[in-house]
């Protein structure tokens, strides 16, 4: 049976999943993979399966905002996928967050409103700790300038309100900005899924959001270093969550 929204199979039998927001960073993430299976796209959701290392790995995008990312998340649960990492794009709260620094996520604001559809505000969105060290030792390992960090995660690039929500997360410990983190770590947490994030940074300190956008899109050099560099930690650190989980008897 497949899943009414990613159409992916039930049988799929892949346990981990590497979820960026744009379909196009799905298909380069995917060129790191051997052993590959093209499920094509279904609405914003690119899926591609293969291997890394020997690891069987699913890459998937979510789109933008919570919603969507809450959807692959559910579903994902649903045919087998007990760890993900999302692979992101955000704009930096704090000035050491340049262009291409990425930011490894400890937990995030839900500013979000997918995530409150979920469960109260008191309940945290926490990344999975055994997961997220993982991450920090590869970080270390592959020499990759990132901070580890709060991130807020919210659902509106455009509201007339966001100068002044901005100056409000700045001025509060958080280093990074998204729209999807919030979601995915309360989604995961309920759930039972271990969950992680990696934010690429596109938008520097105080800058204009959509115009960094758009020279991420037309891929400016800094910026696509620290897309390059979030795709291989991922998929490095699936790599070795496996290897320790087949070590410990915890992998099916």
């Amino acid at each position: 049976m497949k899943m009414p929204h990613i159409q992916l199979p039930d049988d799929l039998g892949v346990s981990y999943a590497v979820m960026p927001g744009d379909p196009a960073r799905a298909e380069r993430a995917a060129e790191l993979l051997d052993e590959k299976t093209d499920w094509g796209m279904a609405r914003e959701y690119r899926s591609i399966s293969g291997t890394y290392k020997g690891t069987k790995v699913l890459v998937i995008s979510t789109g933008m905002g919570g919603p969507s990312a809450a959807i692959a998340a559910e579903e994902l649960g649903r045919i087998g996928v007990t760890a993900m990492i999302r692979i992101g794009s955000s704009g930096a709260l704090k000035p050491f967050m340049a262009p291409g620094v990425l930011a490894i996520v400890t937990g995030a604001i839900r500013d979000d409103g997918t995530s409150r559809g979920y469960i109260d505000l008191a309940y945290p969105a926490i990344a999975d700790y055994d997961l997220t060290g993982i991450i920090r030792k590869k970080a270390e390992e592959l020499s990759m300038p990132f901070h580890m960090g709060i991130c807020r995660s919210h659902d509106t690039m455009y509201s007339d309100r966001n100068p002044e929500l901005y100056r409000k997360w700045a001025a509060t410990p958080a280093i990074a900005s998204d729209m999807e983190t919030a979601t995915l770590l309360t989604v995961a947490s309920l759930r039972g899924i271990r969950a992680a994030s990696i934010l690429n940074t596109v938008s520097a300190f105080q800058s204009d959001v959509p115009s960094s956008v758009g020279r991420y899109a037309d891929e400016e050099a800094s910026r696509m270093e620290g897309e390059r560099n979030e795709i291989l930690l991922a998929l490095e650190s699936i790599h070795e969550l496996d290897r320790k989980g087949k070590e410990e008897g915890n992998v099916r």
